[in-house]
């Protein structure tokens, strides 16, 4: 298995605005709750019934648990946690939560096997021009 890449001309909005060009990684499609519950069947004991019934469940429960303001720690897939994006005031009073919350998102730390993984090979093709 590789991850495919093309080569994408990019606009330079600093400096002499000549073009650059970068390596882009290319996704090869999706896996939805039920293919992925196919797959994790496969090497376990679990029918993809079961396994799509911990997944939604997880779903559930990821997100209670952050809204919750936890840390949802999957071991090996990583940390989850919320955060979100504010604006700043002069002064501390003047802060509200419906004035200075912008939004909310996820945060995402992958586990340390993952992060070892990314800073060691992997390997990559281009993709075939149409």
């Amino acid at each position: 298995m590789a991850l495919r890449y093309r080569i994408t001309k990019r606009a330079n909005n600093i400096g002499n605005k000549e073009h650059n060009y970068i390596l882009q990684a290319v996704n090869t499609g999706t896996i939805d709750l039920d293919l992925l519950s196919d797959y994790i069947s496969s090497e376990c004991t679990l029918t993809s019934v079961d396994v799509k019934a911990v997944l939604i469940a997880l779903g559930k429960k990821l997100d209670f648990f952050l809204k919750d303001g936890k840390i949802v720690d999957l071991g090996d897939v990583g940390k989850f946690k919320m955060g979100f994006k504010g604006t700043a005031a002069a002064k501390p009073e003047i802060l509200s939560v419906k004035k200075n919350i912008q939004k909310f998102h996820i945060n995402y730390q992958p586990s340390l096997k993952l992060k070892r993984q990314l800073k060691g090979h992997i390997d990559v093709y281009k993709e075939k021009k149409k």
